[in-house]
């Protein structure tokens, strides 16, 4: 569903002001969202989840390992679509405020895409490099939103989401280099001349929810203080807007419609979006890339 049909339809969690600042910024915090209930249960799911990574010894397909990682002292970056590991991500991304909130900015028909759980481990939790989200995962509109929720207190030492206010409303980067290398990244040179002074620091408290545009620029620096930054992620897009390419996290649940009723028709949006490489043998992660890139300039 494009923005204006979005805005024909009245909130119903979010105010009016608040929607109009998430569609002006590209990003919205809301802190209070999410009940002491909710926030307990996903300590709990998250928790048996570290405990379970004591004895990966290397990333699969469930655990992206930070280094240092081990049974003693368990070290992770991310837990990859954590919907399919325990019914409480699940249930969260389908019967919580988060999916409301994504009918406020998506239109009243949601459906599910993708979730990750990305930890930032205390004292050298890894920076993420500026980038933007949808050409990862292409879709037919630019309706997709990832409502993200801080699962503890989260301030500038804790490496929080930083984003460049209004670049969801600017141009689409290319997410790869000169030499056609996928790196999922823009360097600092590349970005809008005027970053710096547009850049916001998404901070808050546990249980606050964390808007963002599916074309907005985004990163985050390392965790340098003694907690975790767990941000859990869940990716919703309005029913109508159809998938282009294979789902790089994908699991049982994506493309069900969490909110109204499922699409007829399909949304197009006439902007075009870049391509990524071909998923469906599957996804290393976005760490990877980076450093790989980060590598080659190093040695160029």
């Amino acid at each position: 569903m494009l923005m204006e049909d979005v805005l024909k339809h009245p909130t119903k969690v979010l105010t009016a002001r608040q929607r109009d600042r998430f569609f002006e910024d590209g990003c919205l915090v809301v802190e209070g969202m999410v009940s002491d209930d909710w926030l307990a249960r996903l300590h709990a799911a998250m928790e048996a989840s570290v405990e379970s990574s004591r004895t990966i010894t290397e990333n699969d397909g469930r655990f992206v390992l930070e280094a240092g990682h081990s049974a003693d002292t368990p070290r992770l970056r991310r837990l990859t679509s954590p919907v399919s590991h325990h019914p409480d991500f699940w249930a969260f991304a389908s019967e919580s405020v988060a999916a409301d909130v994504a009918a406020d900015v998506c239109g009243p028909d949601v459906k599910f895409h993708h979730s990750k759980l990305n930890f930032k481990w205390p004292q050298g939790g890894q920076q993420f490099d500026w980038h933007q989200d949808i050409q990862a995962w292409p879709h037919t509109d630019y309706s997709p939103v990832t409502i993200g929720i801080y699962l503890e207190d989260v301030g500038e030492k804790q490496g929080p989401l930083k984003v460049i206010r209004g670049s969801n409303r600017g141009k689409l980067y290319s997410m790869y280099d000169e030499d056609g290398n996928w790196v999922l990244r823009i360097p600092d040179d590349k970005l809008p001349a005027d970053w710096r002074e547009r850049e916001m620091s998404l901070t808050g408290p546990a249980g606050s929810l964390i808007l963002l545009s599916c074309r907005a620029i985004h990163g985050s620096a390392g965790n340098a203080s003694a907690r975790m930054r767990p941000l859990l992620l869940n990716v919703y897009s309005s029913a109508d807007s159809m998938p282009y390419c294979a789902n790089p996290i994908p699991s049982e649940y994506a493309g069900t419609i969490v909110r109204g009723k499922p699409a007829r028709y399909s949304c197009h949006d006439p902007r075009g979006c870049e391509l990524p490489p071909d998923w469906s043998a599957g996804y290393v992660g976005p760490w990877a890339y980076q450093e790989d890139a980060r590598g080659r300039e190093a040695a160029a």
